[in-house]
């Protein structure tokens, strides 16, 4: 019998980048004229919905800030900042026997690629849907629903984020939020996700 799907959000929950993203973020943001984010704090909260939902919101022009992105993708080797949490990766190995795993981000998927290589997470997972795929993670969450065959009820979303409880609640699907990302505990929680875990071993008891 097949096992679960387990889809994850890859900042804030397989490597520690906030500092990396907040400043590429920032720069993308200026570079277009439109610097309204200063703070860390500021930053973290364009993700209580869908990141760029929330971009839009503020009238940024996405194709700008996504032309910006690859600019300074090209000029600045940023993947080198980004730190791994090094307990999830023995989580992952284990819970990658008996499971599907993939990963479902606001990121672009050709930058989470280069980071898992050097990193050396290659191996756990199928397939990464990043920005390129679509901006909302609800229809990426769908799509690896019926493309993998799984129930809703044996599918989780593993999030950092209150946007990720969010999307993964509106697709139907089982949540987990993680209590080491970006968000704090009390704003997860406030989310109902299903599960709210503080460490990545807490998965496999999740697994069954």
């Amino acid at each position: 019998m097949a096992g679960n799907l387990f889809l994850f959000d890859f900042d804030g929950v397989l490597v520690d980048s906030l500092e990396v993203y907040h400043r590429t973020v920032s720069w993308c943001l200026e570079r277009i004229g439109m610097p309204f984010i200063s703070t860390q704090e500021e930053y973290v909260a364009l993700f209580e919905d869908n990141f760029y939902a929330s971009l839009a919101e503020k009238g940024v022009d996405l194709h700008a800030f996504s032309q910006a992105l690859n600019e300074y993708a090209r000029d600045v080797d940023y993947y080198r900042d980004v730190k791994p949490f090094t307990t999830v990766l023995t989580v992952l190995e284990e819970l990658c026997r008996a499971d599907t795993l993939a990963i479902i981000s606001s990121n672009s998927a050709a930058a989470i690629g280069k980071i898992m290589a050097r990193l050396h997470y290659n191996g756990c997972f199928r397939e990464i849907l990043g920005s390129e795929f679509h901006l909302s993670k609800k229809a990426k969450i769908d799509h690896m629903v019926a493309k993998y065959g799984r129930s809703r009820e044996r599918t989780f979303y593993v999030g950092d984020t209150a946007g990720d409880i969010k999307e993964g609640k509106a697709a139907g699907i089982k949540t987990i939020a993680v209590a080491w990302g970006w968000h704090p505990r009390e704003t997860l929680a406030a989310e109902n996700p299903d599960f709210l875990i503080a460490r990545p071993d807490e998965l496999l008891a999740i697994a069954g």
